[in-house]
């Protein structure tokens, strides 16, 4: 099956290595220079320096050919969320279908989901949804195992995606939850930056292990408020999620909690990392939309307070805990 990655970030490159042993893939950005780059030193020096990008990898920043090669097959956005709609307004005038995105989080501002994002620039019903689940692109571009679901209305794209993505180290799971994916895809990004925090002050595994329980009951509120069902929170796009992005070291967004515990700015950190850290992009939409919906939802309050108010964060976790016992349910 032909397969475009649009976007050549970690996740993106990293995807594009583990399909191209079983499918002709074509990996597109649209910085000439960094293709050239990549064509000629076989590596994506930026964001997967030292991984062999294999032979069968088609480098390209000519947009009308990467679609061109994924008509019938699949053409996947491996853009962050800002991303999304500039690169969806770019698609906007072509004849695309079977269209799956990579990113997780909310769009600033207008605090949409992805799929919200692609509907309202593409103005039309196709084929797409997100693909989504625990996955460190580091891991994934070595082979290691992983699994993922797909969530989408269209049971014809679930299968395709399922028929293309399954195999090798990567099993894929399916749904048509899509609002359920991408919510649990969203906030735990945030709340691996608050575990990241109390990593970082030294409080604890047993402190931990409360913040990821505490913070699955703040998804599940969240996500079903919006649309989304329980069960999703309690799978890989949900607890899988989030389990792994606030105990892999290799969590950007982890890191940003580390690094605010050693009293580090939140300007010199986002440079220090040179990634997307969707935690600290979507946390303010998140905390709007727990208000608009009478959700609550303290960790994501105190981490707002942490990266925008300029509460200690020592101060954040001291409310937190002192926050008056209630019922687990």
């Amino acid at each position: 099956m032909n397969i475009t990655l649009l976007g050549a970030g970690a996740w993106g490159t990293a995807l594009a290595m583990a399909l191209s042993h079983r499918h002709p893939v074509m990996l597109w950005s649209r910085d000439a220079q960094a293709v050239e780059a990549m064509r000629g030193a076989r590596q994506n020096a930026r964001y997967l320096p030292g991984m062999v990008l294999p032979e069968a990898i088609r480098i390209s920043a000519d947009l009308h050919e990467v679609i061109a090669h994924a008509k019938g097959g699949l053409l996947i956005v491996a853009s962050s969320v800002a991303g999304l709609r500039p690169l969806a307004g770019m698609l906007a005038t072509h004849d695309v279908d079977n269209l799956v995105w990579l990113c997780k989080g909310f769009e600033e501002g207008a605090a949409l989901l992805p799929h919200q994002v692609v509907q309202q620039v593409l103005g039309r019903e196709l084929p797409a949804g997100a693909l989504s689940g625990p996955s460190f692109a580091q891991e994934v571009a070595r082979g290691l195992p992983c699994a993922l679901t797909i969530g989408s209305h269209s049971k014809a794209l679930r299968e395709k995606v399922v028929s293309a993505v399954h195999g090798g180290g990567i099993r894929v799971y399916s749904t048509d939850d899509i609002i359920g994916v991408e919510v649990g895809g969203a906030v735990k990004n945030i709340l691996a930056i608050a575990t990241g925090i109390a990593d970082g002050l030294g409080l604890g595994m047993n402190a931990r292990a409360a913040l990821i329980t505490r913070g699955l009951a703040e998804i599940t509120r969240l996500g079903t408020a919006l649309g989304g069902r329980m069960e999703t929170f309690m799978g890989l796009t949900g607890v899988g999620d989030l389990i792994l992005t606030c105990t892999g070291d290799l969590s950007r967004n982890r890191q940003v909690g580390l690094r605010l515990a050693a009293g580090q700015s939140l300007p010199a950190i986002i440079e220090q990392l040179g990634h997307v850290a969707e935690g600290v992009r979507c946390v303010q939409a998140v905390k709007t939309l727990a208000e608009q919906h009478s959700v609550d939802m303290p960790i994501i309050e105190a981490v707002v307070r942490v990266l925008f108010d300029a509460e200690p964060p020592a101060k954040a976790i001291e409310q937190l805990l002192a926050r008056e016992a209630r019922a687990e349910h």
